[in-house]
């Protein structure tokens, strides 16, 4: 019985000794990463804008590299403990730190996933803290465009990690430039709404609920402007967690498609025909990528989404908040492929 104790015993210090352990890597990862940053703080000479041209012309996202900060503590802690310090809750899912957490689920009880999308537009002082607004980095004069990129929510922000010491922040702004150079490069004239939508609600002395009405003018003006618009495609991002709004397909990782189709208006049905053409397309050349099409109505929505003054006018969410942005640029890729085909079927 006393060599059962004493066997016994050995363990709380084992477990004791790994925690140690651990504070201790964390001290040199905190030493590491702060001597690192204050390295290159002082270097950062790539605007949001110079980024995009570099990540288009690169010809894949591979670019992005360039601009990952190489961290062998935290490779090193990842391999062996399967441990990111850049997220903290790989620290409280291991089994040395675990307490009872539960991986929460996606699915519904029949086992189908489930649909989320977030129609709050409180958090627009959040927004910029995070992001900004980016101008043009290559305005040129599209003639006769069939395809209008705009923003409703152009701070709507991604995922920064590895980029933020750089001053790069990626948001929906930066996916949309991305998407027009890209169908540009296919052919398919494409425009993408530059104004500032912050200096529009400011101007009108509207909070942030007012977005809709913000873009709804700038849709009318490029409609009146350009006789030769077809389609018109407001892209956000939702704010679901990552395991949701990303999917793997071919080893490559990319943002989660959703359509959003509002109902409360007459001219719903051609917009949801063009939506679903889409979703179906996507599923058939990459399976997986869209979350479908959600149709939104009633109270507490907005249920228009300025959808009312075109019969091809929709809303696409490209990924959630914790999406990177070589993952939104892998989707962008899929996406002009994915209209390129479309148009020239029709």
């Amino acid at each position: 019985m006393a060599q059962k104790n004493k066997m016994n015993l050995k363990k709380p210090k084992k477990k004791k000794r790994k925690i140690k352990y651990l504070i201790y890597l964390s001290l040199i990862y905190i030493s590491f990463s702060y001597t690192f940053y204050y390295m290159v703080k002082d270097n950062k000479t790539i605007s949001n804008e110079k980024f995009i041209n570099m990540l288009v012309s690169s010809g894949n996202a591979n670019i992005l590299s360039q601009y990952k900060t190489t961290n062998l503590v935290n490779s090193t802690m990842k391999f062996f403990l399967n441990i990111d310090f850049t997220n903290p809750e790989s620290i409280l899912n291991t089994s040395i730190l675990k307490f009872g957490k539960q991986e929460e689920s996606s699915k519904n009880e029949d086992g189908t996933i489930q649909i989320e999308y977030n129609d709050d537009y409180s958090n627009m002082e959040e927004l910029k803290e995070v992001s900004d607004y980016i101008s043009d980095p290559n305005p040129t004069d599209t003639k006769e465009p069939i395809i209008y990129l705009y923003n409703t929510h152009q701070l709507e922000n991604y995922s920064n990690k590895d980029l933020e010491i750089y001053g790069i922040t990626p948001n929906v702004q930066m996916a949309s430039y991305v998407l027009r150079e890209k169908l540009n490069s296919l052919g398919i004239p494409t425009i993408v709404e530059e104004s500032n939508m912050s200096d529009i609600l400011d101007k009108n002395s509207w909070d942030y609920s007012y977005s809709y009405q913000a873009s709804r003018q700038l849709l009318v003006e490029k409609l009146n402007n350009y006789k030769s618009l077809k389609y018109l495609i407001d892209i956000h991002r939702d704010s679901i967690s990552k395991n949701l709004s990303t999917v793997t397909i071919n080893n490559k990782s990319y943002a989660k498609v959703l359509f959003v189709i509002g109902l409360d208006h007459d001219n719903w049905q051609p917009n949801y025909n063009f939506a679903n053409d889409l979703n179906n397309l996507i599923n058939q050349n990459y399976n997986g990528l869209s979350r479908g099409i959600l149709k939104k109505t009633g109270p507490n929505v907005n249920g228009v989404y300025n959808q009312d003054v075109s019969n091809n006018c929709i809303l696409i969410e490209i990924g959630g908040v914790d999406n990177t942005i070589e993952e939104v640029y892998n989707t962008m890729d899929a996406l002009s492929t994915i209209l390129y085909k479309y148009i020239k079927g029709a």
